[in-house]
């Protein structure tokens, strides 16, 4: 059994109505480094604000809006309406979940690794209740929008040059993570890239050997989770 097409992950996330210091409600801006993200909007409105090689800008999100972004692009949902729901497709199955994503934490943070990871992961702490698991969710948010006010203010400032320190340090975050991510990547997008390719193979050839493994794929109930932008509903789409 293949896992779900193209090697992507699907999530629904109900955006966070928490406010934040500039009167606006929503998530943690963050950044990825290996793989692209897609959002599809399905209730509420609200916005989403980015940081990238075109500067600042922002989007309105409504039903039936769809973005994506490639990596490196910091992006932050603001929910608007108070109920934004955006399902959420990522690129490299795997890859994200083993933490490609980087907070805008302030400068400070980011150049200290153990703060860093001290800051990341406090959420996923173990023996927390629900209310601090919430709790500790809405602090790591809070220190990443702390970062992200500063950051946008010398992009808007200097232009997207100012995004330089951030990239640099999100690649030395992450850089002795690569030899795990290149095994998750050689397992799924990459093995259903060529399974693809076996077909083509076989059909020119009028061979309908693959097709004899028909089947359907159901990976159960979502489970309810703490995310970065809000409360997700994550499935477990392995093959």
């Amino acid at each position: 059994m293949t896992g779900f097409p193209g090697g992507t992950a699907v999530s629904l996330v109900t955006v966070y109505d928490w406010p934040t210091v500039d009167g606006q409600a929503g998530g943690s801006p963050h950044l990825h480094t290996a793989s692209t993200e897609g959002y599809v909007v399905v209730s509420g409105t609200g916005a989403v604000e980015t940081l990238s090689g075109n500067g600042f800008e922002r989007r309105d999100l409504a039903r039936g809006t769809v973005l994506w972004f490639t990596p490196g692009t910091v992006h932050r949902l603001v929910n608007g309406s108070g109920d934004l729901q955006v399902v959420v497709v990522m690129q490299n199955a795997g890859i994200p979940e083993a933490g490609d994503a980087v907070f805008t934490f302030p400068e400070a943070t980011l150049a200290d690794p153990e703060a860093y990871k001290a800051a990341a992961s406090a959420p996923a702490a173990p023996d927390l209740s629900e209310r601090e698991r919430g709790e500790a969710t809405r602090a790591r948010r809070d220190l990443a929008i702390e970062g992200y006010l500063a950051l946008r203010e010398r992009v808007e400032t200097e232009g997207p040059k100012a995004m330089q320190p951030l990239w640099d340090k999100a690649a030395q975050l992450v850089s002795s993570r690569t030899e795990t991510w290149r095994g998750l990547w050689a397992d799924g997008p990459r093995a259903q890239a060529d399974a693809t390719g076996a077909h083509l193979d076989a059909l020119a050839k009028a061979d309908a050997t693959h097709l004899c493994d028909a089947h359907v794929g159901d990976p159960g109930d979502a489970a309810a989770k703490w995310g970065m932008c809000g409360r997700l509903e994550t499935w477990d789409l392995r093959p």
